[in-house]
């Protein structure tokens, strides 16, 4: 009797756990980023930081492209938000910064991947093409450079007083695509995350979408692996130096919790 005992318990252990989803089903889920400065929160203005360097700082001004997102799921599948679906303007001075995804197969997903910045094929595209968070003339006012036919893909603005200018501003307008008037400039980073811990259950009909919390440290554009002094860089545009603070901005992202109500 013990040995079917043991038998029937290894039976019932070893069975696969079913999805409780059908294949075919689609839902949403929500995708956060949360802008903060090390261990603080980013208050625009207001707010005074220290960088590696001992400089203190203000930011003014944080805004970055997100595109061509993958999610991934447990199972070690991906799902791969449709190109012209998959470009956002996170904007600090807006209400929120959350992504809503939708359409997105049923699953159980622990991973994501973006571009920080756009693409080189949507930065060529005609004009008529690029539209919503793209369009030069709308949402993306101000994050184009027409002189030089391409995105800026972080803009990073404030003062310091370590700057002896009357208005103390310093300024870092990140971009490059790798085209044809800057082929040995290309700052375009994909960011890779994942957690071993919650997943996010999409599911069809769910009430709530689940919610993956990302955090966006903007102190790693000064504190990465090239430390940035405001005071011998406070003007970083299209120029070779730029490429040490895409270097750094791209380790300013790290899931911090997901949750599914």
């Amino acid at each position: 009797m013990a040995v079917i005992a043991a038998v029937t318990l290894f039976a019932s252990c070893s069975k696969s756990k079913e999805p409780d989803f059908n294949p075919g089903d689609t839902g949403s889920i929500d995708i956060e980023f949360d802008n903060v400065v090390g261990a603080q929160d980013l208050q625009l203005n207001t707010g005074t930081y220290t960088n590696s360097s001992g400089e203190q700082f203000t930011i003014t001004t944080l805004n970055y492209f997100v595109s061509n997102i993958v999610l991934q799921n447990t199972d070690g599948s991906t799902y791969t938000v449709p190109r012209n679906d998959s470009y956002f303007l996170i904007k600090e001075e807006n209400p929120s910064q959350l992504i809503s995804l939708s359409n997105v197969p049923a699953g159980n997903y622990n991973g994501i991947s973006f571009v920080l910045g756009v693409d080189s094929l949507k930065n060529t595209d005609p004009v008529e093409n690029r539209t919503g968070a793209l369009d030069p003339a709308g949402d993306a006012a101000g994050m184009y450079w027409v002189w030089n036919s391409g995105y800026i893909f972080l803009k990073m603005e404030g003062t310091s007083p370590v700057l002896p200018a009357a208005d103390n501003a310093y300024f870092y307008h990140i971009g490059g695509f790798g085209g044809y008037s800057s082929p040995t400039i290309n700052n375009i980073k994909t960011i890779t995350l994942s957690t071993t811990g919650a997943t996010a259950e999409v599911r069809k009909n769910k009430i709530e979408a689940p919610h993956m919390h990302i955090l966006a440290d903007a102190l790693k554009v000064l504190n990465g692996p090239v430390p940035i002094s405001i005071a011998a860089n406070p003007m970083v545009m299209f120029s070779p130096f730029s490429v040490n603070i895409a270097d750094n901005y791209k380790s300013m992202f790290t899931i911090d919790h997901i949750h599914n109500d």
